[in-house]
């Protein structure tokens, strides 16, 4: 056995250990102990800690609020995505300008984002406000309600993942045939019913991708709620507390590591758990398509076979029998014999 090949891709697995396995295993003992940081040891406390995480009401109070502005983000920006990637799939001008430019917010940094929609969310000076107020609309709170933090911080996300997502479902529009619709165009389908028909269908493996990455970061949102405002705790009331967020505060505000890394494990299985959900609804969806697509070709080759069939029956009813070789003259010529 040849070893050069395992040698090659060895690293990617060692990187892995050490920064994506050991990280896990160690989060994971440090959560059934009472650690204390000075002096690098614990005492092993069973699952004590993750028994008064679940019994805290911030921790159900974050978990609404992560689910909150999760929906919030990523619905609108699915959609929004499709929309402009099949906008950016058209034959426009300066389209490279223009599939470039939607990937701005994402190559910005996240603080920057955050202070920027921060401040055009002010409660008293925010621009938004100020548009609202110019046209007799009372000014939101937005700091001080929950649901409007929620949609501000939501559209913190949704400006900044928009285009990524987007540049990903253009990357699959490019990759369906044009015969498809071509064909289509052909048989009198008109644009909406071509997106719907040919469009939709041929994107769900990238949309299923799109919506698991967008579930994970979704889950784990961090950057937008704690730049929201200047303290970084959530809202006075938790108004905005994420998940992630809480896990911060008791980790680094509290120094309970032990509470920390049980808050850690259990968004972690959340979001496993959230996971293998969508694994087995895709392991569905994609079966269900193969006996669909199966059961279709098996009638196309019936109906072809039937075609042809058909098509033999009337050719053979219909032709002229060919015409035999000329009949030849077989007697013999027999000379005269003189009297």
């Amino acid at each position: 056995m040849k070893l050069s090949p395992y040698l090659y891709i060895s690293p990617f697995f060692i990187l892995f250990i050490v920064i994506g396995l050991f990280p896990i295993a160690y989060t994971a003992v440090i959560s059934f102990m009472d650690w204390d940081l000075v002096r690098n040891t614990g005492t092993f406390i069973g699952f004590d800690q993750y028994v008064y995480v679940l019994g805290q009401p911030k921790f159900w109070i974050a978990l609404r609020n992560t689910f909150s502005i999760f929906l919030l983000s990523s619905v609108p920006q699915l959609l929004l995505a499709i929309f402009i990637a099949a906008m950016l799939d058209q034959n426009i001008r300066a389209k490279t300008f223009w599939r470039m430019g939607v990937l701005l917010p994402y190559v910005m940094a996240p603080v920057a984002v955050a202070l920027i929609f921060s401040n055009m969310f002010g409660d008293k000076y925010g621009l938004v406000n100020t548009l609202l107020g110019n046209v007799g609309i009372p000014p939101v709170p937005w700091h001080s309600d929950a649901f409007a933090s929620h949609i501000a911080i939501a559209t913190m996300v949704n400006f900044r993942w928009t285009g990524y997502n987007t540049l990903i479902l253009l990357a699959a529009m490019q990759a369906i045939p044009r015969d498809y619709y071509e064909a289509a165009a052909i048989d009198g389908a008109g644009k909406f019913r071509q997106f719907t028909a040919i469009t939709v269908p041929s994107l769900r493996p990238t949309l299923i991708f799109v919506i698991i990455t967008s579930t994970i970061g979704g889950l784990q949102i961090f950057d937008e709620p704690r730049m929201y405002d200047q303290y970084g705790t959530g809202g006075a009331d938790s108004q905005w507390l994420t998940i992630t967020l809480y896990l911060y505060d008791i980790g680094w505000g509290q120094w309970n590591f032990g509470r920390a890394a049980a808050l850690a494990w259990i968004l972690f299985l959340i979001i496993l758990a959230i996971g293998v959900i969508n694994l087995l609804v895709t392991q569905r969806v994609v079966r269900d398509e193969g006996r669909r697509d199966a059961g279709t070709r098996r009638e196309q080759r019936r109906a072809a076979a039937s075609a042809r069939r058909s098509l033999a029956a009337r050719t053979e009813a219909t032709a002229e029998p060919e015409p035999g070789p000329a009949p030849t003259d077989t007697t013999i010529d027999t000379p005269e014999v003189p009297r």
